[in-house]
Formats: structure tokens, sequence, C-alpha cells
């Protein structure tokens, strides 16, 4: 994502005021960064998306801000407002994925002394507690933190119970899948035939993908461009990555799960 010059003309003009008077609050209708609930006594956190965000809130963070409206789907596309560096201004943590360039500039053009952490995001379930480890020891939450992944580990062996009983006939299921959602894969036991993208699929992709049959595709909400295997029998499933304004990765296995049984279920 680039970053237009009125961006930083303007923050640079109008930071200290948007600072004095709206520190981590709204600054332009419909355009704040949007707070979840404190949770517990860790420290304060700006993160680039829900996604960030969910990983702090999972690891104890005491307040999270989020930049990017959980509405927008695609989090580069974001431009964002001097209001946003009120909110990095005051921050003790800034969370950011290494495709989301502009969090970086956030930090220097708010001069933020903010320590920035780059996050792996990727729903696959010993990721997530790797990272939610990482950074609870960063925090100092370590016991919140752990709570919160038993609490996640029950939730998800559940969900994956449930999901493979709704495999079709009974037999695992046979999915191509984004490389952005891979944790679907997992979550439902299906076998992974072949990855596509991040980038567009080509006509000899799609010609390659075709060949393997698969049943479903398991595609990215965030990034689809429609059907993937356009002219097959395979139903795609659209997998969502991002948590909602409240923060709680939960709902995110939950919904995908309903989402892979209701699929499995109707073959």
């Amino acid at each position: 994502m680039a970053f237009g010059r009125h961006f930083f003309r303007a923050g640079a003009l109008t930071f200290g005021a948007v600072l004095l008077t709206a520190c981590g609050s709204s600054g332009e209708s419909g355009s704040s960064p949007s707070s979840a609930p404190a949770v517990g006594e860790g420290p304060t956190v700006v993160a680039a998306t829900s996604w960030e965000g969910a990983f702090a809130k999972a690891a104890g963070a005491g307040k999270v801000t989020v930049i990017v409206p959980p509405s927008i789907k695609h989090a580069p596309d974001y431009d964002p407002k001097p209001s946003d560096l009120a909110a990095v201004a005051s921050a003790q943590y800034l969370l950011y994925a290494p495709f989301e360039g502009f969090a970086g500039k956030l930090k220097e053009a708010a001069g933020s002394t903010a320590k920035p952490v780059e996050l792996n995001l990727d729903n696959a379930k010993d990721n997530v507690e790797k990272e939610v480890r990482r950074l609870a020891g960063m925090f100092g939450t370590q016991a919140a933190a752990e709570k919160w992944i038993t609490g996640f580990q029950q939730e998800y062996d559940r969900l994956t119970a449930d999901v493979k009983k709704a495999w079709p006939g009974g037999k695992q299921p046979q999915v191509i899948e984004q490389a952005f959602v891979k944790f679907a894969a997992q979550l439902s036991g299906a076998n992974v035939l072949a990855t596509f993208g991040p980038e567009p699929v080509t006509a000899s992709k799609l010609a390659e993908l075709s060949a393997k049959n698969p049943q479903y595709v398991f595609d990215n909400e965030a990034m689809t461009t429609g059907t993937v295997l356009p002219g097959t029998p395979a139903k795609q499933i659209n997998v969502v990555n991002f948590p909602g304004e409240d923060l709680d990765l939960l709902p995110v296995y939950r919904n995908n799960a309903k989402l892979l049984t209701d699929a499995f279920a109707a073959a």
C-alpha cells in the first residue's frame, strides 16, 4: 500500500492537536480506530487489524485498539487517517503483519515509542498457540494466555470432531485450498490435493487444479475473485480469517466449522 503525500502532510500538521483532543478516540466520523473491552492488566496495544487484535486479546493485552475497521476486507487497501496517529503514539506495542506495510509507516509518522511486533497471521492451531504465548511473554501476561489457550484447545477439539462427523459419506473430503486458509483443511481433517494463490490463478494453474478433481475448494473470503474452478463440480467454500469487532478468535473457528459442516452435510 502506498501512503499519499497528503496523509503525511496532514498528519504532521494536525498530530499535536489530535493527540491533545482525541488520543485514542475518534478523530473523524466513521474513521476512528475501534477498541475492544479491557482484558486483565496487560499493556496498551495498537493492532493493524482485528486479526492481530484478536491475538493480542488472547494473550492478555489490557486495551487493544484496531486501526483498520473490520468492515474493510483487504487491509492493505486501507488509507490511514491522522486520528490513527494518536492511537499509535500512546501505545506500548504495535502489532502488524509483513504484508501490512502501512503499519511501520504509521509508527514512523506518529513518532511513537511503541514496540513494533510482526505477527505470523495464520489460524493454524499450533501457530495461534505459539504466537499467543510469544506475545504473552512480551506482555507479562502468561497466566491469562494459558487460560485462553486451554479453552481454545477444548473448543478446537470439539469443533474438529463435529466437522469430521459430517464428512460426505463418512469419507475424507478431497480439497484444494487457498494459501492463506490452510487452517480450514486442518480443522476439517480434509485431504489437500493442491494449494493456490495468493497470486491470481492462471489458465495453466486452473487446468492443473481442475485435473486434481477436488470435491471442494477452500477459498479466502477476503481475497476471493469469484469461482476458482468454473465448469467443474467442485463446491467452493469461502473461509473467513478475520475476527469481528469483539476481537475474539473462537467465533472464527465456530463460524468456519459451521460452513464446512453444512457444505459436507449437503453432499
